[in-house]
């Protein structure tokens, strides 16, 4: 079971953070959350990871999303390096994390790549990514320009501030706007692909709006180290609410053959 949301006071402001499962139990699963994600958004998935792996598992907040301070506006397009190399790893710190396992969702997949490419933690033990971008497609930016005018004429403003409270333009705004400036079309992550040794399981979605193959074949032929990749049919961007029980049977697998290779029995 979850325990209730903490808060952790970093160098750039208040992170939300919440543990389930055993916390004692390693390697430390750490969720990282998609453009529009929070806490609370990842529902029920971290309570049944834990479950699956026995691992305890760790989902935050950044900053601008749910109950984590507030973010300045416009966001840098370099947000995700930002995050990835400065936020994370004063979290895992203050934390106490030591092993651990990066998963990661869109956003969040990216952040756990710059994060294992160029500023990993010593106990980095392996990096799951879900419908994760190394590169600028045409498809992500005709989707987000789709989500830009439903957040100005619709009700999804509405429907996120549920979520985000007041954080709630700082959260759409920081991504959309972002992804949507001309200079974001020069955002790529494949240099830094090289350096990560840690063993990668990759996934996404046939039908992922955001994204084509091309993401997942890139990252997999990219990375230094041992590299997986797992094409979901019947499912969009977010692996982990369309095809759950295939994207717990994939982590799963994934963490205990971790698990496994540093079993000296």
């Amino acid at each position: 079971m979850m325990d209730e949301a903490c808060y952790a006071q970093l160098s750039q402001g208040r992170i939300e953070y919440r543990w389930f499962g055993d916390r004692e139990q390693t390697p430390t699963l750490v969720l990282l959350h998609e453009g529009l994600g929070c806490v609370d958004l990842w529902r029920t998935f971290p309570d049944e990871l834990a479950a699956r792996t026995g691992c305890g598992v760790l989902a935050y907040s950044r900053h601008g999303y749910g109950r984590s301070a507030p973010c300045a506006l416009p966001r840098p397009i370099s947000y995700m390096h930002d995050d990835a190399r400065t936020v994370l790893p004063e979290l895992l710190r203050h934390l106490g994390i030591g092993d651990h396992i990066l998963i990661g969702h869109s956003d969040g997949g990216s952040i756990a790549l710059i994060n294992a490419g160029t500023a990993a933690a010593m106990g980095l033990r392996g990096v799951v990514t879900m419908a994760a971008h190394i590169f600028i497609e045409d498809v992500s930016v005709r989707s987000i320009a789709a989500a830009s005018e439903a957040y100005a004429t619709g009700r999804l403003r509405e429907a996120l501030e549920r979520y985000h409270g007041a954080n709630v333009d700082c959260a759409f705004r920081g991504w959309a706007d972002s992804w949507l400036n001309p200079e974001f079309l020069h955002w790529n992550l494949e240099e830094f692909l090289p350096a990560i040794r840690v063993p990668c399981l990759v996934m996404q979605g046939d039908d992922d709006a955001y994204g084509t193959a091309a993401q997942v074949e890139g990252i997999v032929a990219g990375v230094g180290g041992r590299a997986e990749s797992r094409m979901l049919p019947d499912c969009g961007h977010a692996p982990h609410q369309d095809q759950p029980q295939a994207t717990l049977e994939a982590i799963g697998a994934f963490v205990a053959g971790i698990a496994n290779e540093s079993d000296p029995d």
